[in-house]
């Protein structure tokens, strides 16, 4: 088997990683790469193989870093089955339109900067047409069913407790000797205990594992911790009649927020002031979490019958959809708690809300995930003063608050933890989906305790042969 890794390599986005095996070509993620518009746009546009040749794919979970360039990829000629699990072609299938819909306005945005500098015009990379025509290539697995993406590899999706319908890969296979091996890819890596989704599972028997290593860096607080902090900053800014202003992921941070909203405001922690979520793409997102029980853990089940609820129909949270109704909320003067898309702050409607409440010294910008470089919210993250929202420079007032401890990726000692499950079997480490600090903080972890293979943070391009 020949393994390359071709994205999220010595960074977090753009994961892409190809297995040659049998003759066979198999891609597991084709996830856009994310950073300055125009270093992004050709990075996206090209791939280092021709999709044409590629076999199958499989798709650990539907975040854009992950799945959004197999629109692109079948556009240039993949013509094979992607394998997904029954939540994630679901949510895929919302979160790719909603990305072609993001290309062709931010080629707009681009074209209009060529042409200040003479240069030609560019197409979008692909369209809310060409998601539609990827789907047709979908194919639903269930968790822990054994499936066939390529002759000679066994493959099964396990629970990655990142997002709804994510899963950890793993291939089952054959060396050259014909000894069997076993190939486990970890995608994201969600933590214990957090709200809706189950545990991820722990790798088993792995001879070669691929991991994140996202928070190699730094342990997260506790959940409860967090969940503190998090209260405080609501209080603390509804004390001065301000509102607070969450730029979220529409798929896993934005129903992970709404669970604890939901409790703590039913418990009386939280201030019984309302609650929008102002995202179409979260809305639709928060419909498939209601769909999608088979993902809840028990502690939900119970949350559930406790609260009388509907599925997770969140009782005391408006969700707004058409455009008239996000611009509404600019004429509300009262406290309230506005959650929008994107969670890096790059687009949609979060940026609205950014424009109009980020002079004002009674509001907060609360940072709850991880921020690409270059990326408006990597900026707000770190405290910057002045920041361009739609090309126009604004003096923040307003209070940033980031809590790391509301992240669904592991952090250092849940990455150790998961590493550490097959310690005995391993052969091969692979690092991916991290910064360079954050790989190097946790290589040193890695060493200090001893016994793993050496590790490999690996290069774009990367070839290793099991």
């Amino acid at each position: 088997m020949k393994l390359t890794v071709f994205g999220a390599a010595r960074t977090v986005t753009g994961s892409m990683t190809l297995i040659e095996y049998g003759g066979k070509k198999l891609l597991l993620e084709c996830g856009t790469f994310q950073g300055r518009r125009e270093e992004s746009y050709f990075t996206n546009l090209n791939f280092p193989f021709n999709p044409a040749e590629i076999d199958a794919m499989i798709l650990s979970h539907a975040h854009i870093d992950h799945s959004g360039n197999i629109p692109n990829l079948v556009k240039q000629g993949f013509k094979g089955k992607i394998y997904a699990t029954n939540a994630t072609v679901d949510l895929a299938d919302i979160m790719l339109r909603d990305s072609g819909h993001i290309q062709e306005n931010d080629i707009k945005y681009l074209n209009k900067k060529r042409r200040k500098k003479n240069k030609p015009p560019l197409e979008p990379i692909y369209t809310q047409k060409d998601a539609l025509a990827a789907m047709p290539h979908f194919r639903m697995v269930w968790y822990d069913v054994a499936f066939e993406p390529i002759p000679g590899i066994k493959a099964r999706l396990v629970e990655a407790g990142h997002i709804l319908g994510s899963a950890a890969i793993v291939l089952d296979y054959k060396n050259a000797a014909g000894e069997e091996k076993r190939l486990w890819y970890s995608g994201d890596i969600g933590r214990p205990d957090m709200p809706i989704l189950r545990d991820p599972v722990l790798p088993s028997d792995a001879n070669t594992l691929i991991m994140e290593t996202t928070y190699g860096d730094k342990p997260h607080d506790s959940l409860y911790d967090a969940y503190d902090e998090f209260v405080d900053a609501i209080n603390r800014t509804v004390s001065r009649g301000g509102k607070v202003i969450v730029p979220a992921f529409a798929v896993g941070r934005t129903q992970n927020l709404l669970y604890l909203l939901s409790d703590g405001i039913e418990n009386g922690e939280i201030p019984d002031i309302p609650v929008i979520v102002d995202s179409p793409l979260a809305v639709n997102a928060s419909d498939l979490y209601r769909k999608h029980t088979e993902c809840f853990d028990d502690e939900t089940w119970e949350f559930i019958a406790q609260h009388r609820m509907q599925g997770l129909d969140f009782h005391n949270i408006l969700f707004t959809r058409s455009v008239d109704e996000s611009k509404a909320l600019n004429d509300w003067n009262e406290p309230m708690i506005i959650i929008s898309a994107s969670g890096m702050a790059e687009s949609g409607r979060i940026l609205h809300h950014l424009r109009n409440n980020i002079e004002d010294g009674r509001n907060t910008i609360l940072i709850i995930s991880w921020q690409a470089p270059y990326t408006l919210g990597r900026r707000l993250a770190d405290q910057e003063r002045r920041v361009r929202i739609f090309g126009e420079e604004f003096y923040r007032k307003a209070e940033v608050v980031t809590i790391g401890g509301l992240s669904a990726h592991a952090g250092q000692t849940g990455l150790l933890e998961y590493a550490r499950a097959s310690k005995d079997s391993l052969e091969n480490l692979i690092l991916v989906h991290g910064e360079e600090f954050a790989a190097s903080a946790f290589m040193a972890k890695l060493d200090e305790e001893g016994g793993f293979p050496e590790p490999v943070y690996a290069e774009k391009g990367q070839t290793f042969n099991l």
